[in-house]
């Protein structure tokens, strides 16, 4: 299977999808090795996970220049590197705390004479499908916590870039104890669906169509999933937020990695009466961003990753203007060195029935209306099928605080946009189409990996069965 460079528009990679029979090999060596890695105390699985950031950061070179090809940016690409080890080292010492409060011996039960003992039982093998947009990162943030648990896991990343899968196939091999639970492999969509048959939870994370899908396979092999969605997230600005700098947090949460991460800002509802000064602003913000093309080692944002969103996001500037918005810069796809690039992208009066509004963009497209009162303003944010997050700016925190707590997302951003993308210890909850299951951050993306398991002690005489006879009731 030939694999696209975003960059040059080359397809000058290969990876040969797992059918059936070679997953089952995988699986089955996974499941071998699980109950071993389990039987160690959550102490030692962290000591080996920090064997593992020390592998990833010794690996950090090949591992970055492979992203770089991957997704056409070098500076994100060495962040979602430097992140890992990072992870890694979260999750090695938090999750003993974490283990050890969920694990509970000898608590009096409601019931006369039954003490309660709690064990936390790892699902046996986790499988994790993750998407193209931050392809290391979203390989890793569920199956990290899943090993921490005590889980064996086996990760099935984008065909759109898979070629950081070797490098970080080297690291991990680093740490025979982790090689032994962890696989990372390559595939297709195919392999993807062929995964959900034979693991006990299944961790996603893409679009809404597929998730959609995941989750029906899921139900039908009647395992636990988590689903990490699309989103369409809103931005409300008040009369009183600094208008600079709210053009400046609106431009980057909107355009980091192209706009291509489901917690970027798609729409943007600005109160009426500073909405000219904050479009000034924000098309200079725009108009100074600069593409990363020719040198990639220069510049602010990259080319689309995946072909087809180019085209997507084209469709819906287009649609956008053919129903009267205004285009106040950028709006052309440029195809440059053989890469699809679109600078960022202002839009102005533009109305609830454009598809900019109402579908999951994924490129650097700023859509922008006003509102009279604070009242619309969270009617039109709460429009729609998705709640992944929202964010507020206001002149005092308080004042953003009170309307974002009327947000039908699960997390707001209080005077920033896009903080989810760096706050990780905040458990929230995907609304509406956004998602299903568990939280994936704070302790919640630990614990979702267990299935909780009561011993009832009898502490006194168990009962005879005289106590269940007709003759002792009702006299």
């Amino acid at each position: 299977m030939k694999v696209r460079n975003p960059s040059t528009g080359q397809f000058d990679y290969a990876i040969k999808p797992l059918d059936g029979a070679a997953l089952d090999t995988v699986c089955d060596r996974l499941r071998s090795a699980q109950p071993a890695w389990a039987a160690r105390t959550p102490e030692e699985r962290g000591a080996l996970l920090l064997k593992l950031a020390n592998a990833i950061a010794a690996h950090a070179g090949v591992i970055a220049d492979a992203l770089t090809l991957d997704t056409g940016r070098r500076a994100i690409s060495l962040m979602e590197t430097g992140g890992i080890p990072a992870l890694l080292r979260r999750w090695a010492g938090g999750a003993p705390t974490i283990i050890r409060a969920g694990t509970l011996t000898g608590r009096d039960s409601a019931t006369p004479g039954i003490a309660i003992d709690t064990r936390l039982v790892p699902y046996p093998l986790v499988g994790v499908i993750s998407p193209w947009n931050f392809p290391l990162t979203l390989a890793l943030i569920d199956a990290i916590p899943a090993l921490a648990a005590g889980c064996a896991v086996i990760v099935k990343p984008s065909e759109v870039t898979p070629r950081f899968i070797r490098p970080l196939t080297a690291a991990i091999a680093a740490v025979p104890e982790v090689a032994a639970v962890l696989a990372v492999v390559e595939g297709d969509g195919a392999t993807g669906a062929a995964l959900i048959e034979r693991v006990d939870y299944i961790a996603f994370t893409g679009s809404v169509v597929t998730g959609r899908k995941v989750a029906e396979a899921a139900a039908r092999n009647f395992i636990p999933a988590s689903l990490e969605l699309g989103g369409k997230d809103p931005m409300i600005v008040l009369a009183s937020a600094h208008v600079p700098a709210a053009a400046r947090i609106a431009l980057r949460a909107s355009i980091v990695n192209s706009g291509q991460a489901c917690q970027s800002i798609e729409r943007v509802y600005v109160d009426w009466r500073i909405a000219e000064p904050f479009l000034a602003a924000l098309v200079a913000e725009a108009e100074a961003v600069r593409l990363n093309h020719p040198d990639i080692n220069s510049g602010d944002i990259g080319p689309f990753i995946f072909a087809r969103q180019a085209e997507i996001v084209d469709a819906q500037i287009k649609d956008a203007l053919a129903k009267g918005a205004r285009l106040l810069s950028g709006g052309t796809v440029e195809e440059l060195g053989g890469g699809l690039y679109l600078r960022p992208t202002v839009l102005a009066d533009v109305t609830p029935d454009m598809a900019v509004m109402t579908e999951e963009t994924f490129g650097p497209v700023i859509p922008v209306t006003t509102f009279d009162t604070v009242e619309e303003a969270l009617t039109l944010a709460n429009t729609g099928v998705y709640g992944l997050s929202g964010a507020v700016l206001a002149g005092t925190d308080g004042e953003a605080a009170a309307v974002g707590a009327h947000l039908a997302v699960g997390a707001v951003s209080i005077n920033d946009g896009s903080l989810t993308s760096m706050v990780w210890d905040a458990e929230k909850s995907s609304f509406g189409l956004s998602g299903l299951g568990p939280s994936r951050m704070g302790d919640g993306g630990l614990t979702r990996f267990f299935r909780k398991q009561s011993l009832l002690r009898q502490m006194g005489e168990a009962l005879p069965m005289a106590a269940y006879s007709e003759e002792g009731f009702g006299q």
